[in-house]
């Protein structure tokens, strides 16, 4: 509970797709990672790109070479998670159970993919409905509200068994699970902790759990009141699975809108494993899903520099060092 925690970068600072088999961006990859263990980040986490169905042995055996590519590159004592989404080709909330089984081999194969870069790890991310997807009506109408909510039962009620059943896979790879709840904003559902809580009720293995990131708090919570009580609850049920410090408008850290005081007292006695900090910048995957506005930190090695607007690495090492000084109020 010091400012000596494992800290760890999300890779969407830079991609959604580390291009597993592309030997060329995995050297990218790697000079990314070299400048930024520099700066004092312990590890990674990557988000796994979906991938075609029924191809999962050559994805296995593309990931395996990036791993290996990292570990020849002197890069063996960073720690990996993994960001994984559920897509509309893979629903477990679906009616049909042929469809379902789809979506649980996707995701027994991120699963596979997570073991493969991180051995004891966390996938973390909306693996329930799809993420950015928002129900319409028969006639093609939004659904919001109480609508919202009767839509959303019976899909939860479709997922359970499909999560239950991706956990024990993932008990035996030794990998957690951890249920991210997104905000209204980006997400339909789940948007809060306490709709994760109420979800596992109905999914007993214990390797499923919560990923609290703040930015999600603040932007859709019931209050700090609630968010006290839900950490316990989920800390207590062993379930806080993943931790993520996070901008309301995923952007910088330092003199963002991250109620310090609130968050970290409630987590770190009950948290023993990396904070990651999630920078959403504004490359082109995330300019619509997050009606991103402000610039993007251009890459050195990649974009132009950009009079005025600060690098990605220079966004990274500040993120950490105001991190690191939060941090260090409670040793």
């Amino acid at each position: 509970m010091s400012a000596s925690r494992d800290v760890y970068l999300s890779f969407f600072m830079f991609t959604v797709n580390l291009q597993p088999g592309n030997t060329e961006y995995t050297k990218v990859i790697v000079r990314h990672m070299r400048e930024l263990r520099g700066l004092g980040y312990k590890g990674f986490d990557l988000p796994i790109f979906p991938g075609p169905i029924g191809d999962h042995q050559a994805e296995l055996a593309a990931y395996t070479e990036l791993k290996r590519a990292l570990d020849q590159a002197g890069l063996d004592d960073l720690g990996f998670t993994t960001n994984v989404a559920s897509a509309a080709m893979f629903d477990p909330t679906l009616a049909d159970p042929a469809q379902r089984e789809v979506a649980l081999a996707y995701l027994k194969s991120r699963i596979d993919i997570t073991a493969i870069l991180g051995g004891e790890s966390v996938m973390a991310g909306p693996i329930i409905f799809p993420y950015n997807v928002f129900p319409v009506s028969g006639d093609g109408q939004p659904i919001w509200s109480d609508a919202l909510q009767d839509w959303a039962r019976p899909g939860y009620a479709n997922a359970q068994p499909v999560l239950e059943q991706a956990g024990q896979y993932a008990q035996s790879k030794r990998v957690k699970l951890a249920i991210e709840p997104v905000d209204h904003w980006e997400q339909a559902a789940p948007n809060m902790i306490g709709d994760v809580l109420a979800f596992l009720e109905g999914v007993p293995c214990p390797q499923v759990g919560v990923v609290c990131d703040i930015a999600h708090v603040v932007l859709g919570s019931s209050g700090p009141g609630a968010f006290r009580q839900q950490i316990r609850q989920v800390a207590e049920a062993g379930r806080l699975n993943y931790v993520q410090v996070s901008s309301p408008d995923r952007g910088k850290i330092r003199d963002s809108w991250i109620p310090w005081d609130i968050f970290l007292p409630e987590v770190l006695p009950r948290y023993q494993g990396p904070l990651l900090i999630e920078i959403f910048n504004a490359i082109p995957a995330f300019l619509t899903p997050l009606h991103q506005t402000r610039r993007k930190f251009w890459i050195p090695g990649e974009d132009e520099p950009v009079p005025g607007v600060p690098d990605a690495y220079t966004m990274a090492g500040e993120s950490l060092e105001a991190l690191a000084e939060e941090l260090s109020k409670y040793p």
